[in-house]
């Protein structure tokens, strides 16, 4: 990575999180604390009103703020395939913001830049998402997690078999291929991977079930952290 990048990435997290120290940001960019002084120098000296306090960290001046984003070709490309994989592979309602936020960034590009955002790109991402199992499901459920509710879904498992089940849902989790919803399942009283193309049957539940209090998303992710590890 050129230094220069580095001097931004470093401003990004001075913005994120400050106050912040010399030894964490070198944690966080793989460099030594001495490269970060080094850094720090540089910033100063190029007008980033950057300053440390003893024994607490680096700060910015408040209201500091960078100079509009430059994207480079595969900075812009990169940006491109990924809202693109984004309406593609989720409900007709995400897919939509992605496809709204695609135009507000192509519109909001210098003259050169729109016209590689057009050009005949290498990576291009086939619009199949209306012909996905999963389609109709992923919105409704992204919904009902958004809102905090209780599902009740059939499902059909590995070996065909179907459940009527009542879920709170956590999460949607993609899987190069496949996506699972992430929920507390009341049948079995415990955290359960769904196959959002095997969900046969979605509604909003009329009645809450009982969700233990140490059930969260953060929770579930750590428990399957801890799986795979």
């Amino acid at each position: 990575m050129r230094k220069s990048d580095r001097l931004f990435q470093l401003t990004n997290i001075l913005r994120r999180h400050q106050p912040i120290t010399a030894r964490q940001l070198a944690e966080r960019l793989n460099v030594s604390e001495r490269t970060i002084y080094r850094y720090v120098d540089d910033l100063s000296l190029a007008g980033i009103p950057i300053y440390g306090e003893p024994g607490v960290g680096y700060r910015l001046s408040e209201g500091f703020e960078l100079p509009p984003l430059q994207l480079s070709q595969g900075e812009l490309e990169a940006l491109i395939v990924g809202v693109s994989l984004t309406a593609s592979l989720t409900g007709k309602t995400f897919a939509a913001s992605a496809h709204s936020l695609l135009s507000k960034i192509e519109a909001a590009l210098p003259s050169e830049s729109q016209m590689i955002a057009h050009q005949d790109r290498v990576v291009r991402v086939l619009a199949n998402h209306h012909q996905s199992e999963a389609y109709l499901v992923w919105g409704e459920a992204h919904a009902a997690i958004s809102s905090g509710c209780w599902l009740r879904i059939t499902y059909k498992s590995h070996s065909k078999a179907v459940t009527d089940r009542t879920v709170f849902p956590l999460g949607l989790f993609y899987w190069g291929g496949k996506w699972t919803l992430g929920c507390w399942c009341e049948l079995r009283g415990d955290y359960r991977d769904l196959r959002v193309d095997r969900i046969t049957k979605l509604e909003l539940s009329e009645q809450a079930g009982v969700l233990p209090g140490d059930v969260s998303l953060s929770a579930y992710i750590a428990l399957r952290s801890a799986a795979i590890d």
